[in-house]
């Protein structure tokens, strides 16, 4: 192990820690937030400042560039690039509503840290199941009518390729934000998975800023179903587009 990657490691293990060590100073308040679906507002606000502190402490931050405002008001279908477990803080952070809610594999909802928000706020998902994922799918579209946000990463997960590789996308959230009628957010972390890339355990960590684009909203009013594999293939280009662009 060279004197780089050491470092780097052990700075993984510091935002770590960070994490660990805010949320269980957070948790009596998170535990009170998520007794009553009412209070869940309270989780998602949490989260935000959790994302802050534990990131911030580490020496990570985030800069948002948007290709137009966005009206925080309405609801959308949110769907980032995916390559860094700092994404859920990014968007944590960027998105200006308690309104939402994040859609991620099931296996999170017996993580220590992520286990308390995917029993109530978030919606998980057994990918390895048709029915139980059609079930997550459902109750997405009925939280996107109550004018709940969604956030889904359209890749699925983070893939094993380093450097990174924009992955095929999946069509679930362009079928749901369609029928919904809300419109797409798409969201491009360009440089995220040089500072922390999956998990941080093989490459390690460092200190930086985390250079994130906001793509302006596409529309889905009048469209159909059909068209979701259309809408899919413009969110990929645009954000393959950009991850293109130099940084």
């Amino acid at each position: 192990m060279t004197i780089k990657l050491f470092f780097k490691k052990l700075h993984c293990y510091l935002a770590m820690f960070n994490m660990a060590f805010f949320f269980f100073l957070l948790y009596p308040a998170l535990y009170y937030f998520s007794r009553k679906p009412q209070r869940y507002w309270g989780m998602v606000k949490l989260r935000r400042w959790w994302a802050r502190l534990s990131t911030g402490f580490a020496g990570i931050f985030f800069s948002y560039e948007f290709e137009e405002p966005v009206d925080w008001s309405k609801t959308y279908m949110i769907c980032p690039y995916h390559s860094s477990n700092l994404d859920t803080a990014m968007i944590s952070i960027l998105v200006k509503t308690n309104r939402l809610c994040i859609m991620g594999k099931e296996e999170l909802t017996r993580n220590a840290l992520t286990g308390i928000y995917f029993r109530t706020v978030d919606l998980p998902v057994d990918r390895s199941s048709k029915m139980a994922s059609f079930r997550a799918f459902k109750a997405a579209g009925e939280r996107l009518k109550n004018g709940i946000s969604m956030i889904m990463f359209p890749e699925g997960g983070i893939e094993n390729d380093y450097p990174p590789q924009l992955q095929e996308f999946k069509n679930g959230p362009f079928r749901l934000a369609i029928e919904q009628q809300v419109p797409v957010l798409a969201v491009t972390s360009l440089n995220t998975w040089k500072i922390l890339w999956d998990d941080g355990l093989k490459y390690g960590s460092r200190p930086g800023i985390c250079k994130i684009f906001v793509h302006k909203p596409i529309e889905t009013k009048g469209l159909t179903v059909d068209d979701a594999d259309r809408i899919r293939d413009e969110v990929f280009n645009v954000i393959n587009s950009k991850l293109s662009e130099k940084n």
